[in-house]
Order: structure tokens, then sequence, then C-alpha cells
């Protein structure tokens, strides 16, 4: 297995200037490089506490880029319907240029009708102008003298400058959140997958698991290649009521926050994300002693969390975990913390694979 930090912001200006924020989020990903975690991540949302702060992660990740030298670096993920094909590809190979290599470009639909109303965007146009602007990227980056003629975009004959650093082009991950076809056809395009275990029933992500796998190899893809990322809340420490306590607390700061930005569904429907509209309702309703008893989220003693891991282990197989170690806003000394304890007493029972 391998282990990241995912930097998911649920912080505002009354709660941490920005400035402040990049500081820290900065110095912790140094650290993730100096304690052995494989890659660092951060998302791309808009306008609310829940991941606004991170409206572009291709900035976030070139200053990470410039403070180290081994660790991967993740988009977890870009938004391609909010930026033209032909600037986001270029964007993101500069990055893996100035990284000389590390890019892992995660893709995702987005789901916060308020992002879609302010980039002026149908929800039901989603899903295909998503799969376009993914296939542009590739082409851009794969090929010379491109002409492309979509539903959305029409451009060329162009040639990407930079050239990516990774020949054709960086490992893509495609995000996916409660559907099941969403998953088959990443496996069946030879992508990695990134996945949230906290949001659905544990069989429910068995089964999308199931159907990727299952597609990636039906396709003849690469052996070994199915790679697949889950992103998990994660607070430790020596003390068992300590760490249940804190974590509960700031569980329940990202869930406040995260009603917040998915208001809107309470009264909208979109014919692409069939079951949205009960998404206000399952946040109210979330219960983290629930969560914790059900392993979605990683909190507790090392000893502890060495156990879910394993759990998790058994259920999922050998996935790349994603740590959130700021979500809640902890203080920044308890995410250092964390970070600490997970890496000299979790990760070597995971390197070991005992």
């Amino acid at each position: 297995m391998e282990f990241g930090i995912n930097f998911f912001p649920t912080v505002g200006p009354d709660d941490k200037p920005a400035g402040t924020y990049f500081d820290e989020a900065l110095r912790l990903a140094e650290l993730a490089e100096d304690l052995g975690f494989d890659h660092v991540k951060t998302v791309e949302h808009y306008f609310f506490k829940y991941g606004g702060y991170s409206p572009d992660p291709v900035t976030f990740l070139a200053a990470v880029a410039a403070r180290t030298r081994r660790i991967k670096l993740v988009t977890g993920a870009v938004i391609p319907a909010f930026t033209h094909p032909l600037k986001l590809a270029g964007k993101l190979a500069m990055l893996d240029n100035i990284s000389k290599g590390r890019l892992q470009v995660g893709f995702g639909r987005a789901f916060l009708p308020d992002e879609f109303d302010a980039f002026e965007l149908s929800m039901d146009e989603s899903r295909p102008r998503f799969a376009e602007s993914l296939r542009a990227c590739q082409r851009l980056w794969a090929e010379e003298n491109v002409v492309w003629e979509g539903d959305f975009y029409r451009f060329g004959p162009v040639t990407l400058l930079p050239r990516p650093y990774q020949r054709p082009h960086p490992r893509i991950l495609v995000a996916a959140a409660i559907t099941p076809s969403s998953c088959e056809q990443a496996g069946r395009d030879g992508h990695g997958l990134l996945l949230v275990p906290s949001i659905s029933k544990r069989e429910k992500v068995q089964e999308m698991l199931t159907l990727y796998r299952k597609a990636y190899a039906e396709a003849g893809h690469e052996p070994g290649g199915d790679e697949v990322h889950m992103s998990y809340n994660c607070y430790l420490s020596e003390d068992a009521g300590e760490a249940h306590a804190q974590g509960k607390e700031y569980s329940q700061r990202t869930n406040s926050v995260m009603v917040d930005a998915v208001a809107a569904w309470g009264q909208r429907r979109s014919e692409g994300y069939e079951g949205y509209e009960k998404i206000v309702d399952r946040i109210a309703k979330a219960d983290f002693d629930r969560s914790l008893a059900e392993n979605k989220v990683l909190v507790g003693t090392p000893a502890e969390v060495v156990e879910r891991l394993r759990t998790i282990r058994e259920w999922f197989g050998d996935v790349t975990i994603s740590l959130q170690v700021i979500s809640g806003n902890p203080a920044f000394e308890e995410s250092v913390r964390t970070m600490r304890l997970f890496s000299e007493q979790v990760l070597p029972h995971f390197r070991d694979q005992d």
C-alpha cells in the first residue's frame, strides 16, 4: 500500500487567512516528503469553506514541486469543465516538467450546483463535457498538430507546448463518487480511480471496485495499472480518548461546511446526478461514531489505525490511501503530530506487507 497527504481545506477568512493556510500547507507538504509519504494531493473547489481555498490545484502543486524532490504530485481532482482543454493541458504539462515527471492528473466532473451556475454551465452536460475535455487533454499531450471537432470545443491544428515530461502523458486518475458506470468507464479507458469511501456503504464501494477492476482487465490494459486512491479523514494521538474526541470535533466541522456547499441540492435536480438530491439529508445525518465503527475515518491511536487499515486492505485490496490531516481545521501542530505518528508507527506495518 502507498500513503500520501490530501489537502482538502475546510476554512475561510474568519477561520484562517489564506496566506497562513498556504504557508502551513506547504510546510506540511515538505514534511510529507521528509517522513516518507508517497504523494501530496489537493482538490479544486470554489466559493465555499468546503475546498474554496483551493481553486487551482496546479498552482499549489507547483509550489510543492519547488520545495520537494521525490514525492508524487496528484490533482485530486482538476475540473476540466471549468477550464478550456488548451489551457488545462498546457498548465498540467508545465507542472509535469517543473516536477520532472512526478505528476499524476486526477480529473473530476464536479458536483456542486453553485459552481456550475457561476461558470454558466449546465449540470446536465457535465458527463459529456468531462469525457470530451479529458480526451482532448490526452490528445494534446500525446500528439502533434491536433485538430479537435467536438460538441463543446473546436480548435486546431495545434501542437501543445511544452510537451509533457512523461510520455505519452502523466498518469490519469478519474474521480468517481457514487456512480458505478463511472468506475467501469475508467477501467475500460485504462485510467486509475479516485474514490471517497466515506460516502458509500462498504458493499457499494466493493461493487464499484469489482466493476472497475473487471473492466480494466477485460480491456487488456497493463497488469498492475489499475491504481485506486481512497481519501480518509485522519487524526492520530497516543491518547485514544483525545484522538476520538478531537477527531469527532474536526469531522463535525467538516460536515458543517459541506452542508453549506451542497445546500443547493435541496432545490436542484439533474439527470446527470441521479440521487444527489439526497446528499443534503445524508450529510445532515452523518454520525461520527458510526463512521468510526465502519472504518470510514482513520482516527485513533497508531495501533488502532493499523488495525483499521488492515481491515480496509482486506475489504478493498492494496489501494493507495490519502490522509486528510487538515480537514476540520485542526491546529498546525496537531496535523504535524498526526503525520509523524502515522509515519513512525503505522506506515512501517504496510511497507512490509505484513
